[in-house]
């Protein structure tokens, strides 16, 4: 199946939801970061909502990042997406190795430990609007639940999941949000309570092959629901040769003279992405020159 989002609304606009299934993104992330199966459900978790985060923004040259900066193992966690729901992210250490927790499940939550999530919206405004609250479990779908009420004062649901196969590549990965409006009326968000009380995990609904769409109806059982839009979504990184030439330039002639003194061509890697740009001694010279 194709990596794509759904977005609906439903009980008469009193909800919006998005659900997603991001299989192929993050198992792009997996394979370009060589991530341990709990770095990939942490990252593939944030990938996913971010991407569905991404479907929310008007501009098209807007932009969502999601930060999250614990005191486990993994350290933190950045995400970016667009309005094309184009996304991409990286772990700070990725080769995390940690025993399942309590239920044998990947301890995401133990990955990244207590700390802040911060989600920063680039609306091409002179300042980016910044909304941060403390991780609730680490484990990601709670925290942005969490952060969408507190920060954003936005009554929601999110759940998000990642499954690993044997071999540690990714077999599922997906999630939704549930957002309700502020006219939403009681019986419905009783019904939806009632719902998530008692609907299986994300990843078991995938992993039956079920789409988007069936995730939503499972999710939204017993409440009239209208699927307005379906947007592709991908790992993609617009990182290129030009970009890091500009990064090198910004560290100032001091450093770029002491990388050319020691003789040898120098490789720098996109955070993002992982992609290896490679500079001689004579394209560094010409970068030196631009500094100045």
């Amino acid at each position: 199946m194709k990596d794509y989002i759904v977005r609906a609304t439903a009980a008469g606009a009193q909800i919006r939801a998005f659900a997603a299934t991001t299989r192929n993104l993050v198992e792009h992330a997996r394979a370009a970061h060589g991530t341990s199966p709990v770095a990939t459900a942490a990252l593939g978790r944030l990938l996913s909502a971010g991407a569905m985060m991404g479907t929310m923004l008007k501009g098209e040259k807007d932009l969502v990042t999601l930060q999250i900066k614990g005191d486990g193992p993994i350290h933190g966690i950045t995400v970016t997406a667009d309005s094309f729901a184009r996304v991409k992210g990286y772990a700070d250490y990725p080769g995390v190795m940690l025993p399942p927790n309590a239920i044998g499940k990947l301890d995401v939550g133990g990955a990244v430990g207590n700390g802040m999530l911060t989600v920063i919206r680039d609306l091409g405004l002179k300042e980016p609007y910044v909304g941060q609250t403390i991780l609730q479990t680490g484990e990601i779908a709670e925290d942005l639940t969490y952060y969408f009420a507190a920060s954003e004062q936005i009554p929601s649901t999110v759940g998000l999941g990642v499954l690993m196969e044997k071999d540690n590549t990714v077999k599922q990965a997906g999630g939704f949000i549930i957002q309700l409006m502020p006219f939403a009326e009681d019986e419905v968000i009783e019904k939806l309570e009632e719902n998530l009380k008692k609907m299986p995990s994300v990843t078991s609904i995938l992993d039956e092959g079920k789409t988007p769409e069936e995730l939503l109806a499972v999710v939204l059982d017993g409440i009239e629901m209208e699927i307005t839009d379906t947007i592709p979504t991908e790992f993609y990184c617009n990182c290129d040769k030009k970009r890091i030439e500009k990064a090198i330039i910004s560290i100032g002639e001091k450093d770029i003279k002491e990388m050319i003194e020691e003789g040898k061509e120098i490789e720098v890697k996109c955070h993002f992405c992982n992609s290896a740009y490679h500079f001689s001694v004579e394209e560094l010279k010409e970068l030196l020159k631009k500094a100045k």
